[in-house]
């Protein structure tokens, strides 16, 4: 655009539908072009029954007033303006004489010319026509008149609305164009994707938006900015009055045929054919054109025709008097019952507006019915949730509805709307013993979802069992539930003793269903505390099933297994049962089994080191799944795997915080263990010695309670590492003990790996370094052959360092190839680490690129300094963590400034 004004005579033509930012295009236009090289003037067309002739371009030359005071001389026609612009009185020639003949057109032509003689005198200007959709006649004659022998120096820009336009072939009527020889350009702004919403919306909130939010703002706005600038500003809650005034304003340009078209697909909610909104709207269907005509409607899909946004849609059903959108419900439920397939949901949705509660009642079940079969959970769910909230409900539909609701909100996403739900009719006298028992079940496995609710859960699930006595079917899952050693601090030999009644139950029944529900939990619990045979049954699991609900519990047992092989160290076996679960829960609608293999997917990234992006997969995972506690708490840890790693301290405190390191009791084990073990490697690379061994006590009393020691396998040589630091050289060996004895004939391959790691630890403390460095050699291996990089890189250093102590050849140079492999990797503080050994031995550490080979690219070095800045660190912070001067880190921080292209710290947070 800049370009084509400046090369006048030039006219931009800028088109879109409302609120698509033609407005604020032309502003940034405005700012972007050379004040001193062109004077920009705007002027407005009105929707006004009678508009004032020529009104916006005399709007435009009224403001030039300043310039035309410094004008050359004018000709002499232009004094015709000074009667239509007293502004300009003072400054134009004197009026000349009135025309011999009284024809109007003669009076018009004087005028063109006088506009186009003042435009000439000013010089360089760009005349900005707004909404040129409602020009008058008089006004597009003029701009044709100027198009068609522009003065040098003009330029225009003109906006419009193309669906605005009416019967006009063009926004200046006819099939008129510009001349060849002025400078054009058509411009048709189209509505944003979902990724530009989302880049909108993040700016707008100053916070991160994830997808799923944004593709929610863009199915709501149509990815109209300004719509989603006003539903932001609004949060969603009303109509933005600009939009209502201006779809109230189309509505009322439509017949009474016309507006009930409309009326009727605000009612209907969802785009419709045309026969369906004459049918609901009982006018004639050709009503259906006016109604797009007047870009009320548009069509939304192929023959079916609805609302550009819900917002729109929202503006048109509030003009509607309670007793008509009663009729037009009442009209839908007639229509939509001639459907095949019957759209079960819409009538149930359209009868309990229209107040026809056995008709919603009906419909609705048999949607919810529909939804479970389809495997469609999150409908099903929301569906019951509407018709269970309904007043004076009959105690036989309460039992009937509370039972689709208990089985089948556990597979849904919904956490907290349901637990209360739940709640609620625990307490409704109107609920049977034998179904309350069930809701209570149910309950329970909610609960365990959720932030502090563990140990009410353990509660629910215990008199569950109890109140189910009669119905052994649902109390063994309360009891396979119970046995599951993930949750809480309770010890083993408590989980164990369930464990034992879920092995009795499991042999028991005939029920294949059944059996693999309870299988779901037991052989995931088996893998946890190392059982060997576990394999074997694990073999035996058949391949899928023509049974929906036998699929998704084929699923949870894949997934729950891969989920306590990540835990333990068997991460091939855990990727193949991932995809397994995967695979089998594809078509079963078992979102919360999904979002726990996506969790257990990213922590196998981490321990595989998969780390490009992994960051903002887990940050996007959290937020979406921000209410089930067991995902969130998974995701937190690797994001604060990652921030230690980088040397991000407060991120990583953060991060941890949020794994339920305050309250163990109310957490899941593993997590908390191997976050508090994340905790002790981040105080003592900031050297707090007592408190991290203040962290060993906790967590290692917690491991001992709980006694699953094949979660040991990243705490323990944490523990050892802070216990040698801190002098505590027995606290050290009775921990290495411990582990050992716990694991002894277990398959637990982490746990096992790690007493090398923590017997090498303490020969290193005691200076016996070819002890140490052949201990850590064979922990190596094993960490290369479980797939273990980051750990196994770790280890790499700690070879490098006991053989600098032993003076052997080549350490050094494993220390330079390792910092580069660390800093690939991501782990820029470990990286840092290793160099600051090498500057110690007065060894250089060049890149494999080379030192001057990165160009306007940042260095591995200077993206280490760009992320922590990012975060808003200090130069000293970013001098601590990266083991350099200050005076390098502020070389560094220019240089990142500079490459970057900003100029102060601030941009780039």
């Amino acid at each position: 655009m800049v370009a084509v004004l400046a090369r006048p005579p030039s006219v931009l033509f800028v088109a879109g539908e409302a609120g698509i930012g033609k407005t604020r295009l032309v502003a940034e236009l405005m700012r972007a072009t050379n004040p001193s090289k062109y004077r920009f003037t705007v002027g407005r067309c009105q929707p006004l029954r009678e508009p004032f002739p020529y009104g916006p371009v005399f709007d435009c030359l009224c403001a030039l007033a300043g310039r035309l005071a410094k004008a050359a001389d004018l000709s002499p026609v232009a004094g015709v303006l000074a009667g239509y612009l007293p502004e300009l009185a003072a400054v134009l020639p004197p009026p000349p004489p009135p025309p011999a003949s009284a024809d109007p057109n003669l009076e018009r032509h004087r005028i063109f010319r006088a506009v186009r003689a003042v435009l000439s005198a000013i010089g360089p200007v760009v005349l900005v026509i707004e909404d040129l959709h409602w020009v008058d006649e008089d006004t597009a004659q003029l701009l044709r008149f100027l198009l068609s022998e522009p003065p040098a120096g003009l330029g225009l820009v003109l906006t419009y609305r193309q669906e605005d336009l009416g019967d006009r072939a063009g926004p200046l009527g006819g099939a008129w164009r510009p001349s060849a020889a002025i400078s054009t350009v058509r411009i048709r702004l189209t509505a944003l994707d979902v990724s530009e919403v989302r880049e909108l919306a993040t700016d707008l909130t100053g916070g991160q938006v994830s997808l799923g939010l944004a593709e929610q703002l863009h199915q709501d706005t149509a990815g109209i900015p300004f719509v989603v600038e006003e539903v932001l500003r609004t949060e969603g809650s009303d109509v933005p009055v600009p939009v209502r005034e201006s779809t109230v304003e189309r509505l009322s340009a439509l017949s009474d045929e016309g507006r009930r078209i409309a009326q009727a697909a605000a009612v209907l909610e969802v785009a419709a054919s045309v026969e369906l909104l004459g049918e609901v709207a009982a006018v004639d269907r050709a009503a259906v054109v006016e109604a797009l005509v007047g870009n009320v409607l548009v069509e939304v899909a192929e023959n079916r025709y609805g609302f550009r946004h819900v917002f729109a849609r929202r503006a048109v059903h509030d003009t509607l008097p309670g007793p008509e959108r009663t009729e037009f419900h009442v009209r839908a439920v007639h229509a939509l019952r001639e459907i095949e397939p019957i759209p079960l949901s819409r009538i149930a949705r359209h009868s309990r507006k229209a107040g026809l509660f056995g008709d919603w009642l009906r419909y609705g079940e048999a949607a919810v019915d529909r939804a479970i079969e389809s495997a469609d959970s999150s409908a099903a769910i929301g569906l019951l949730q509407e018709l269970l909230a309904a007043p004076g409900l009959p105690a036989a539909d309460v039992d009937r509805l509370a039972t689709k609701f208990s089985r089948i909100a556990v597979v849904g996403h919904a956490q907290l709307d349901v637990t209360a739900l739940l709640q609620r009719l625990l307490g409704d006298g109107r609920l049977s013993d034998p179904v309350r028992g069930e809701i209570r079940l149910t309950l329970g496995l909610f609960l365990l979802r959720q932030a502090d609710g563990i140990e009410a859960a353990r509660t629910e699930l215990e008199q569950a069992v109890a109140e189910l006595h009669e119905r052994p079917r649902l109390a063994a899952k309360g009891m396979s539930v119970l046995a599951t050693p993930l949750n809480g601090t309770v010890p083993l030999s408590e989980h164990v003793r369930w464990m034992r009644r879920v092995d009795q139950a499991i042999d028991h029944t005939q029920d294949k269903i059944l059996r693999t529900t309870l299988l779901a939990n037991h052989l995931g619990a088996t893998v946890h505390t190392g059982d060997p045979e576990v394999w074997a049954r694990i073999a035996l699991l058949p391949g899928t099933s023509d049974s929906i609900e036998e699929r998704r519990e084929l699923a949870r047992t894949h997934l729950n297994v891969a989920d306590a092989c990540s835990w333990t160290g068997h991460y091939d076996k855990a990727l193949t049962h991932l995809w397994k679960g995967y695979r089998l829960a594809a078509d079963t609608g078992a979102t919360f089994i999904v979002s726990s293999g996506q969790a257990t997917q990213v922590r196998l990234d981490w321990y595989t080191g998969k780390w490009a992006g992994l960051d903002e997969r887990a940050a996007e995972l959290l937020h979406a799944n921000r209410e089930l506690f067991p995902v969130t708490t998974e995701l937190a840890l690797v994001l604060g795997w990652l921030a230690v790693a980088r040397g991000e301290w407060s991120s990583a405190e953060e991060h941890l915080a949020r794994t339920g390191l305050a309250a163990p009791e109310n957490a899941f084990t593993p997590v908390v263990i191997a976050a508090q073990a994340a905790m002790v490697s981040m105080l003592l690379a900031r050297n707090e010695i007592s408190p991290a061994c203040a962290a060993v006590d906790t967590g290692l009393a917690m491991l001992r309670r709980k006694g699953v020691w094949s979660w040991g396998g990243e705490l323990v040589p944490a523990a050892v590492a802070a216990y040698c630091a801190g002098g505590r050289v027995a606290d050290a060996e009775r921990a290495i003990d411990e582990l050992r004895v716990a694991v002894e004939g277990l398959d637990t391959p982490l746990a096992t790996a790690a007493i090398g790691v923590a017997v090498g630890l303490v020969a290193e403390h005691n200076g016996d370094h070819l002890v140490a460095r052949d201990a850590f050699i064979r922990s190596r291996q094993r960490y290369d052959q479980l797939g273990l990089i980051y750990p196994a890189h770790l280890l790499t250093e700690r070879i490098a360092l006991c053989r600098l102590r032993l003076h052997e050849e080549d350490a050094a140079d494993t220390l330079v190839e390792l910092a580069q492999t660390l800093d690939e990797l991501g782990a820029s503080r470990d990286a840092a680490r290793c160099r600051h050994v090498l500057r110690g031995l007065g060894t250089r550490c060049p890149s494999k690129r080379g030192r001057r080979g990165y160009g306007n690219d940042l260095s591995p070095r200077e993206q280490a300094v760009a992320g922590l800045l990012a975060r808003g660190h200090t130069n000293r912070e970013i001098a601590e963590v990266l083991f350099l001067s200050r005076r390098t880190v502020e070389q560094h921080v220019a240089k990142v400034l500079r490459k970057l292209g900003l100029r102060s710290r601030r941009e780039l947070q």
